[in-house]
């Protein structure tokens, strides 16, 4: 009974990973995504050079969406953000964020960082790439030591051996 209460709860938690964000347009539905899609652009936008050093923050942003340490006051902000974020790009260009282009997403994202919410929202997304950027390969954002190749750092001795995020 316990080990299912666990599997339930552990459910519902990754329940969250794979919410759907609805992106209303009046009285109908106009888009969905989910928080990880929008914060992957996100994480493409904001840091370019990512891609071409062979970065991925996707792994990264699950550890965050689903450790017990990561408050859910600070996890609901960044949904929140997602929707915030995508109905901008809604009232702007019609599109959700991650189907917009480029310069078009770039906009949206100098848009919202004169808002009060957008900024918070940018800076603490811009906190979680740089950490999966730059933290032990364990967490599966510095991939192939990738980050610590670019700043031409060594990492420290001894490394985990798992996350402990």
């Amino acid at each position: 009974m316990i080990v299912n209460l666990r599997s339930r709860r552990t459910f519902l938690k990754a329940g969250f990973l794979s919410s759907a964000v609805f992106l209303m347009d009046g009285c109908s539905l106009f888009g969905i995504t989910t928080p990880i899609d929008t914060i992957s652009v996100m994480h493409k936008d904001l840091f370019p050079e990512a891609r071409h050093l062979g970065i991925t923050t996707n792994s990264y942003m699950y550890i965050v969406f689903s450790h017990p340490r990561i408050s859910e006051k600070d996890k609901t902000f960044l949904k929140n953000g997602v929707k915030w974020l995508n109905e901008e790009a809604l009232k702007m260009y019609k599109r959700t964020y991650t189907k917009l282009s480029s310069p078009q997403r770039q906009k949206v994202l100098e848009y919202v960082t004169q808002i009060e919410w957008g900024d918070s929202f940018v800076y603490d997304v811009m906190n979680y790439m740089f950490e999966a950027m730059l933290g032990d390969p364990v967490y599966g954002g510095n991939n192939h030591e990738a980050g610590w190749k670019w700043l031409n750092f060594q990492g420290g001795q001894p490394r985990p051996k798992k996350a402990f995020l």
